[in-house]
């Protein structure tokens, strides 16, 4: 890092940013996606909540594959990097209220992944 990277400050648009993967592939494709294991009306729900509650501190984007495919369907946030696997509206219910609203990890819908 030069001199002047560490004196350069950069402001934090968010607290936390989530990222959800949108890939769809066909039912029958060997990878699987998290599209065909439900993830739209999930990232939907998580879109729209954040908006409703007015919570503009938390950033959600829509992404392309994580390369999970099977263990989807998958939402990481940063800037822990913690992988969850939210599978019902509950499930993203949950996140909102306990990992970006009171900072606590939902550990039950964390995901241990390894390359």
């Amino acid at each position: 890092m030069a001199d002047d990277d560490a004196a350069l400050e950069i402001p934090q648009l968010y607290k936390y940013h989530a990222f959800g993967c949108m890939t769809q592939r066909p039912p029958s494709h060997p990878r699987g996606s998290c599209g065909a294991l439900g993830a739209q009306p999930l990232w939907e729900r998580l879109a729209k909540t954040l908006e409703t509650q007015r919570l503009a501190e938390v950033g959600f984007t829509a992404a392309g594959c994580f390369g999970f495919c099977s263990a989807g369907p998958l939402l990481v946030v940063y800037p822990e990097g913690i992988w969850y696997r939210p599978t019902t509206a509950a499930d993203i219910d949950e996140i909102v209220e306990q990992h970006f609203k009171q900072g606590k990890r939902v550990d039950r819908l964390v995901m241990v992944l390894q390359r």
